[in-house]
């Protein structure tokens, strides 16, 4: 049928501030033509200023979530945000693993204001998740703790890329706008070759959710058959124009999530 659109599965947790988490991956779903379904791994009381508090969801009720989703519709392609335990991520390994899924995994382990949003001895599980992953997007403070190696240069974001390929064996976007270099320059590493996205850096704007949205973006791409280095090149233009056009609703400023 072709009225029928395709599908996307967010699993991640939920932010009560609408910016990032379920609430922007759905929003982005949306916008770019896609059937949007979650799994809500932790319930966010937070604002784009800081994180107020953290209500994980009980392992069950995730679990049949998860299967719910899984088991009832033709997903096109899957992202995975804030896991924040050890016992969830665990689950989604075992409901994954042996899968067909076109996974990309959005590392989030510390929010912009700080807190930490993965526990730590959920880190080992995340990285025994990655090798399951088509595509993990880690930002410098991540690829730092995954690669093992400092980031402080778009040439050692590179490296970072490199060996976290080399250690799990998925490819990487290793994000780089935290840098402030004059442009907001990414890498993706396909196993092959480093590939540098770059855009106009957007000054001036304190985010919230830009890389909620930019995985968002990804999967949404990947969802509707666009290939992955097509699926990064296409969120690349949406979350920059989405930076770009962010509003202010004093004192948040919030992404504009209609990334067209």
């Amino acid at each position: 049928m072709s009225n029928v659109p395709p599908v996307a599965l967010t699993i991640a947790g939920s932010d009560c501030s609408g910016g990032a988490g379920i609430q922007a991956d759905l929003k982005v779903f949306t916008a770019l033509g896609v059937f949007g379904m979650s799994a809500i791994t932790c319930v966010v009381a937070e604002t784009p200023k800081k994180v107020v508090s953290m209500h994980p969801t009980p392992l069950k009720v995730f679990r049949e979530q998860l299967s719910c989703c899984l088991d009832g519709m033709p997903i096109g392609a899957i992202k995975t945000g804030m896991l924040y335990s050890d016992s969830v991520i665990r689950a989604v390994k075992d409901k994954l693993e042996g899968g067909s899924y076109e996974l990309v995994v959005d590392p989030v382990m510390v929010a912009t204001s700080g807190k930490k949003l993965l526990q730590p001895n959920a880190i080992r599980a995340l990285k025994e998740l990655l090798p399951l992953a088509k595509l993990v997007t880690p930002n410098v403070d991540e690829a730092v703790i995954l690669s093992g190696q400092p980031v402080d240069s778009i040439a050692t974001l590179e490296t970072a890329a490199r060996k976290i390929f080399d250690y799990f064996g998925c490819t990487v976007l290793a994000k780089g706008g935290h840098l402030r270099t004059k442009n907001a320059t990414d890498i993706f590493f396909d196993g092959t070759t480093a590939h540098k996205l770059e855009s106009e850096y957007i000054k001036g704007v304190a985010t919230h959710g830009t890389g909620c949205t930019y995985s968002a973006c990804i999967t949404a791409h990947l969802a509707r058959g666009k290939g992955l280095q097509g699926s990064i090149e296409r969120a690349k233009r949406n979350i920059t124009e989405a930076i770009r056009n962010a509003f202010h609703y004093p004192p948040w400023t919030v992404l504009n999530q209609l990334p067209g």
